[in-house]
């Protein structure tokens, strides 16, 4: 039962509620337990050959299809990009690289795909980060030129009115507004939680240019993503720029550490905390962050501080069935949004710089093992379900059942 004690340690400490969620979900599909179990990933990740050889980079840390999406930037712009840095950290490239084929592998049934179907979009894949890393400049996302499920993203955010988003998250009485707690996406928060927020908002108010802005008007736990289900995360109703149809939403989240840091704790800079970690690599890769994006402590924790993303800004790939043509157009923006943010963030403390990017895009020998590795590693992430699915039953893990 190593594996199932490898993902409680990784697990300890979180919500309980929320902790049951995850569990819960990680025996949905393959796909979702390896978005739930990073550090299984980095755990089995050779750690030689073209493990170790490759550039050192900036990476998100948790690569895999479901983390790019859309959102609005702190210009009010919409921008589709990398957007969870949670595990983000200094790498060899070929990390990032293969935990998004493995995600595109292991994720291929519930897309209704083939393994040569699966195999042929991680080819396009690596095709679309080696062009973009091999001319050295970091670009972005055009809006006006994006098309098929990328360009259907960005014009969603484009188009939302904030009216449209308020009244999905909230429930409108008179001239207030307050969280619509659903035991869905939002769940009550206790007095001691709602008193903390309050007291740190109130203080972190008082540094901004406009403190009435956050002028909190309710506060809930957020219930969102996998991996991260279980850590301390709040969804705040603040007065933005009046009620009830100009308030603004806030994500609070508790910042971890990474899981590739415990591996390559060598190359990681001295961060003050790992919210500061979060933030300072999110806004080097990518090329516009999202709205109030802040590092922030209350107590001995950090957290991260910015404007709440709805979790359909996210493409829908997993669980549904595409048009390959679609697919491949999804998978080569996902590849050159790779290469860009490593190229933006190049040089900084010890990374790659764009020279060995791009003399990087044009070896041969790291592409042709690249595949076959990551075809191997799919399978132990296909096996370690099953063995989490057989010890997990019930909300109980096999272990600790009495006798």
């Amino acid at each position: 039962m190593k594996i199932i004690n490898r993902v409680r340690k990784a697990n300890s400490g979180r919500d309980p509620e929320r902790l049951a969620m995850k569990y819960a979900a990680l025996r949905t599909d393959p796909f979702v337990f390896l978005r739930g179990t990073c550090h299984l990933f980095y755990d089995r990740l050779p750690k030689s050959g073209i493990f170790a050889s490759s550039p050192s980079v900036w990476c998100c840390g948790d690569l895999h299809l479901e983390n790019f999406g859309s959102y609005k930037g702190d210009n009010r712009l919409a921008y589709f990009d990398v957007n969870d840095f949670d595990e983000a950290a200094m790498a060899p490239a070929t990390w990032e690289l293969s935990r998004f084929i493995v995600s595109i592998l292991v994720a291929a049934p519930s897309l209704g795909l083939s393994h040569a179907d699966a195999a042929m979009l991680a080819e396009h894949f690596i095709d679309a980060y080696v062009a973009a890393l091999a001319l050295g400049k970091a670009r972005w996302v055009e809006r006006e030129t994006s098309s098929g499920m990328v360009g259907a993203l960005l014009e969603q955010v484009r188009l939302r009115s904030r009216v449209e988003f308020l009244d999905k998250r909230t429930q409108r009485k008179g001239r207030q507004r307050r969280l619509r707690i659903d035991g869905k996406k939002l769940l009550q928060v206790s007095d001691e939680q709602r008193h903390k927020i309050h007291a740190f908002l109130d203080t972190f108010a008082h540094g901004q240019a406009q403190p009435g802005f956050y002028k909190i008007l309710d506060v809930a736990r957020r219930v969102a993503g996998t991996g991260s289900l279980g850590v301390e995360r709040y969804a705040i109703l603040v007065e933005g720029k009046g009620s009830p149809d100009q308030n603004y939403l806030l994500d609070l989240k508790q910042a971890l550490p990474s899981s590739i840091a415990g591996h390559l704790g060598h190359l990681q800079p001295r961060w003050r905390h790992e919210a500061e970690r979060v933030v300072a690599l999110q806004r080097r890769m990518q090329a516009v962050s999202i709205a109030f994006l802040h590092a922030v402590e209350i107590g001995e924790q950090s957290y991260v501080l910015r404007a709440l993303q709805p979790i359909e800004d996210r493409v829908p790939l997993a669980g549904q069935k595409h048009h390959l043509d679609h697919l491949i157009g999804v998978i080569t923006v996902m590849g050159q949004c790779v290469a860009w943010s490593q190229l933006r963030s190049g040089g900084r403390d010890g990374s790659a710089i764009a020279d060995e990017l791009i003399d990087f895009s044009a070896g041969k020998k790291w592409r042709s093992k690249l595949l076959p590795a990551c075809a191997e590693l799919a399978v132990e992430v296909q096996q370690d379900w099953r063995t989490y699915c057989e010890a997990y039953d019930d909300g109980v893990f096999r272990l600790d059942r009495p006798d």
